[in-house]
């Protein structure tokens, strides 16, 4: 791709303008250099500025997936109008799937094909025709982050992506909110220093001071411990003499003497260790059959205690008591009784005399 020429000013241009420079007025304030006035604007790049146009043709091609085909088919014609304004041309490519934008003899700013560049891109990335042209204006940029490198884990990546997308599909347009929400940082965070920051800029006081001390400082907590192995394996010391080498089956025999037997011996010997592991296991299985005949254990006997004399019942009281029950009348009076009610019936017999 060839590049757009640009003319290089002359050795010792910039230290003659140095030297020409007025010196600064002493009442001037430093805090009117550094802030632009309001309603400032950078004037628009014009033929005037670069008349002769460009020397050599800069071309950028880029690729599109297969269900973008049927949109670019029909916005296509809005892309070649909006940047023939700008006397660059655009071609699409359905065979190979590709966008390319060149420049023309008529083209006379150096940095559309860029923003030409920068269109086609969007377009490619499902950015609808009306947002992706804006990028044609010169205050407006855009930056295309790849995340997909960022997180290894696929379902950790689907989440921390998920918090990027806003609603009807609307993206965060700050790259450094993009690259810490892919770090697992919240970004409500970042949001809401970029809005105290906002109310900031505005006092013309706080303009040329830092802002350290009116941002949130937020701490990453990794709450989520990792999870430790249930067998952990233990690493050897190293040592750099290799493992001593394991014992033949000929070796063994030669060591408990079995290699010098004759086969009629080893034949033997085999039939003993039999005999004598069939004779342990008859002994195990009676064993647990005989378990079942042991008696268990019985529990010692608790003798009563004998009840203390204050807890005794009285007899005697008791049938006293069932005496007077029986010879007294359900609803009749006691003698103590009939006795008051008599004196006081003599009583009002008195007072009527």
């Amino acid at each position: 791709m060839a590049s757009p020429s640009l003319e290089r000013p002359e050795k010792g241009a910039g230290k003659s303008e140095f030297r020409n420079q007025k010196p600064k007025p002493e009442n001037q304030d430093e805090s009117e250099l550094l802030t632009v006035p309001d309603g400032w604007k950078e004037p628009a790049f014009s033929k005037e500025d670069n008349p002769r146009g460009l020397l050599e043709e800069s071309s950028f091609a880029t690729l599109f997936p297969k269900y973008r085909e049927a949109y670019l088919k029909e916005c296509w014609p809005l892309v070649q109008k909006a940047l023939n304004e700008h006397h660059v041309n655009a071609t699409l490519d359905l065979i190979e799937g590709s966008m390319t934008v060149c420049t023309t003899k008529k083209t006379f700013d150096p940095y559309i094909i860029i923003r030409a560049r920068d269109l086609i891109k969007l377009l490619a990335r499902s950015v609808s025709f009306e947002q992706a042209v804006r990028i044609l204006q010169d205050d407006v940029a855009c930056d295309i982050i790849k995340i997909g490198s960022l997180v290894r884990n696929k379902e950790r990546f689907v989440k921390r992506r998920q918090r990027l997308i806003g609603p009807k599909g609307s993206t965060l347009k700050v790259r450094k909110v993009v690259l810490d929400t892919m770090k697992n940082i919240h970004p409500i965070y970042n949001i809401k220093s970029l809005m105290i920051k906002r109310e900031l800029a505005k006092d013309s006081e706080l303009r040329s001071q830092s802002w350290e001390r009116f941002l949130p400082q937020f701490k990453h907590k990794n709450v989520n411990k990792r999870k430790e192995p249930k067998k952990k394996t233990v690493k050897k010391e190293y040592t750099p003499f290799p493992p001593p080498q394991p014992e033949s089956q000929i070796d063994k025999e030669l060591a408990s003497g079995e290699y010098f037997l004759k086969a009629n011996q080893k034949k033997r010997q085999k039939m003993e260790a039999i005999k004598a592991k069939q004779a342990e296991a008859i002994s195990k299985r009676q064993e647990e059959r005989n378990k079942a005949f042991i008696p268990p254990k019985e529990k010692p006997i608790v003798k009563p205690k004998e009840a203390s004399t204050e807890t005794k019942i009285d007899v005697a009281s008791i049938k006293e008591k069932v005496k007077k029950a029986k010879n007294k009348k359900l609803g009749a009076l006691t003698a103590e009784e009939i006795a008051l009610k008599m004196e006081a019936d003599e009583k009002k017999k008195k007072k009527k005399k």
